[in-house]
């Protein structure tokens, strides 16, 4: 089942305090940047974030799935109506997350 845009966009909306926010679709998902690092994802009409120390800190309870078959696991983000801990949870991961990997020419 793919997500739909309008979960994005609610997403996307909850994380609307946070500069540099963006999306990009792939293969009826959503890969979700800060500052152009990969923070997570939309899979399923879910919220997924990776699995780094800061988000495992701030939601010690969450439980982990699998985006797509194949895939390592992520946190599930079960508190998306709380704004305010979205926009903290996404901040406090951010030195956490790798660089994005420039593309070779």
């Amino acid at each position: 089942m793919a997500s739909t845009k309008e979960y994005l966009d609610f997403v996307l909306e909850q994380l609307y305090g946070l500069d540099e926010i963006s999306y990009r679709a792939m293969m009826g998902e959503y890969i979700l940047y800060y500052r152009g690092r990969v923070f997570g994802g939309i899979y399923d009409d879910r919220l997924l974030v990776k699995p780094v120390s800061a988000a495992m800190k701030l939601m010690p309870d969450a439980t982990m799935d699998l985006p797509y078959d194949g895939a390592k696991e992520m946190l599930l983000v079960d508190d998306i109506d709380n704004r305010e801990f979205l926009c903290e949870l996404v901040e406090a991961m951010y030195e956490e997350l790798p660089p994005s990997k420039k593309k070779k020419k």
